[in-house]
């Protein structure tokens, strides 16, 4: 009997051998971590039979041109100031923590290597398995500062912008306070930094001896901003639930064209940290008054060239956009409060009061004669993007926001269920202004990112995760009617998607469209000086592109609620309580200028 089970067992291949026994052993490492509390998790390591999952690099489709001559945009380094910085993407494995058997959904911790001479590590790295190896982090070197204006004075000597840490506090431990240690762990070690200085982030080992002091520089505090969590990269707290611990990756806390936090790239991690609570770590500051790394006005050019993504609107849309130009040419009237009648915009928008605040006191309409159906439908031939360049994240980024101006945004389209319903009014008003906004990296000149923005928000799209049409051209697609922009075709639901409430936003490709590498027109770039581009008068009108018109919407949304069956009325009810509120009556947007992503940073 014995005999004819071993030989059963010897039947069966070596590979369902191994993965059974595989399986056997991560089941025993999970059991025992729960049981005993031991805090080292036990991935890729040799007892997983299999090589660490390793993240692909990542390359823009095409090669990144020779931009024009400049300052230092794209030249590899950047000054903030007492130090200068280099971004270093080339990275070292020291370990992986997979929260499953498949490893793409593991995270893992690295440090930068290729460090330049004279340049010193501010910290380590730490990403998903599940996304290409695209993320940096800083590395720096102190640099004299020598100004004509200070050259005389008798400033006490500043300590040193870069020092060493005193020494390592072990954030996580592989062992319960035993004598026992544990080889081919995780170790990360917070810098303990001498006084008036500020660790930059954590470094990890996968032994339990500390690192050596030298591995890293923490920062004069002065040099240093305040940062933030932003997404969340780890959290073991549903697996391991008598062990917290998490990852979140970070930005500075202060963003916008006139901020000086540059993000280091490094990470934050806590097992018991509160949101609110002071952090350990800071993002490094930009002293300089104007950025010196930002492009120059034939850079800036040279950028939109080569990345201008084309505007895809849907093969249905009737609400097409418009030169500004266009619009004013076309009979669009300026209004204001208490008169009767409008009054003809100059094509150039020289006649459009501007400066103040958004008062109600003027306002924006279309024709009032038989041109106004025709103008609500647009242009095409003659639309632009509206761009505008500006400082990222201490000026080691460039935003160039592109603005798309349509005439008149369509109604909406609601969504319950499978059931789709086309309003008559929800969701109109005269004027619509809509953005997307590129995010160069001001150290290569690489796109970076690109922010779609959708209504009330929007959000972050990585360069990994865009459709490309030409080169590095990537792709925004232009939503039926509303025209928010969104970075792949499809449905978008701006409601319940779980429930399938909510109002429709659909995109494709069509032969409707607009490339913005070629249809532009740059109206601001403040950090260049007044004297460079100059802005257009229609820029500096801070009031609505449309009227005000207030209508009972809820009449139309209670008469489709009826319609329903009752155990669906409360859920839509909901909803529908939730959605902007451009949804209740027709009021036209605010310019370019007048939005707060124009001097801050985008929502996300």
């Amino acid at each position: 009997m014995l005999r004819g089970f071993k030989t059963n067992i010897l039947s069966v291949s070596d590979a369902l051998k191994i993965k059974a026994l595989k399986a056997i052993l991560l089941y025993v490492r999970e059991l025992f971590a729960i049981m005993f509390g031991c805090k080292c998790f036990y991935w890729n390591t040799p007892a997983d039979f299999s090589q660490p999952f390793q993240p692909q690099p990542y390359s823009l489709p095409a090669p990144i041109p020779q931009w024009p001559e400049g300052e230092s945009f794209a030249s590899g380094r950047i000054s903030l100031g007492e130090i200068q910085v280099i971004k270093i993407t080339k990275f070292e494995f020291i370990w992986g923590y997979n929260l499953s058997q498949d490893k793409k959904k593991g995270v893992t911790f690295y440090k930068p290597v290729g460090i330049p001479d004279g340049f010193y590590c501010l910290g380590h790295y730490c990403q998903p398995n599940n996304l290409p190896l695209r993320g940096f982090v800083l590395v720096a070197r102190e640099v004299p500062i020598y100004s004509p204006e200070n050259a005389h004075t008798c400033d006490p000597i500043k300590p040193p912008a870069l020092q060493v840490p005193l020494d390592y506090m072990l954030v996580w431990s592989p062992n319960d306070g035993g004598d026992e240690k544990y080889g081919d762990c995780g170790y990360i070690w917070l810098p303990q930094p001498p006084e008036g200085y500020k660790p930059m982030g954590y470094l990890v080992t996968n032994k339990p001896e500390k690192p050596e002091l030298d591995e890293v520089r923490c920062v004069r505090s002065d040099l240093t901003d305040e940062c933030e969590i932003y997404r969340l990269i780890l959290d073991v707290d549903y697996k391991f639930p008598n062990l917290p611990f998490r990852v979140w990756s970070i930005r500075p806390h202060h963003r916008g064209m006139l901020e000086k936090g540059v993000p280091v790239g490094t990470y934050f991690c806590s097992s018991y940290w509160i949101p609110g609570e002071d952090m350990p770590i800071a993002c490094l500051k930009n002293l300089n008054r104007t950025p010196p790394a930002m492009p120059n006005l034939d850079q800036i050019h040279a950028l939109i060239h080569h990345y201008g993504p084309t505007v895809f609107f849907h093969p249905e849309e009737i609400f097409l956009p418009s030169s500004v130009t266009w619009f004013f040419k076309n009979g669009a009237q300026l209004f204001k409060a208490g008169s009767l009648y409008g009054e003809d915009i100059d094509a150039n928008g020289s006649n459009l009061p501007g400066g103040g605040t958004n008062d109600g006191e003027f306002w924006i309409d279309l024709p009032s004669d038989d041109r106004r159906e025709i103008v609500k439908h647009g242009n095409l031939e003659s639309a632009k993007l509206v761009v505008h360049v500006k400082p990222a994240l201490g000026g080691t980024f460039t935003d160039i926001a592109m603005w798309v101006f349509c005439p008149f945004n369509g109604p909406a389209t609601l969504k319950v269920g499978l059931l789709n319903i086309a309003l008559s009014k929800i969701g109109e008003h005269v004027g619509d202004w809509e953005h997307y906004t590129l995010r160069i990296c001001n150290f290569t000149g690489e796109l970076w990112s690109i922010y779609f923005s959708q209504h009330s928000g929007g959000q972050w799209v990585e360069a990994y995760d865009l459709e490309y049409i030409e080169g590095n051209k990537a792709v925004v697609y232009s939503s039926r009617s509303g025209h928010a922009s969104y970075p792949h075709p499809g449905m978008y639901l701006q409601g319940s998607a779980k429930l399938g409430i909510g109002v429709r936003n659909d995109c494709a490709r069509s032969n409707l469209y607009v490339n913005s590498s070629i249809h532009y027109e740059l109206v601001a770039a403040e950090y260049l000086g007044d004297e460079v581009i100059t802005e257009p008068f229609w820029l500096h009108f801070m009031r609505e592109w449309g009227p005000t018109i207030v209508y009972d919407s809820r009449t139309e949304l209670d008469k489709l609620i009826n319609l329903l069956p009752v155990m669906l009325r409360y859920s839509v009810e909901n909803i529908f309580d939730k959605l902007p509120i451009e949804l209740s009556g027709e009021e036209g947007p605010t310019g370019p200028k007048e939005k707060n992503n124009w001097v801050g940073d985008e929502r996300s």
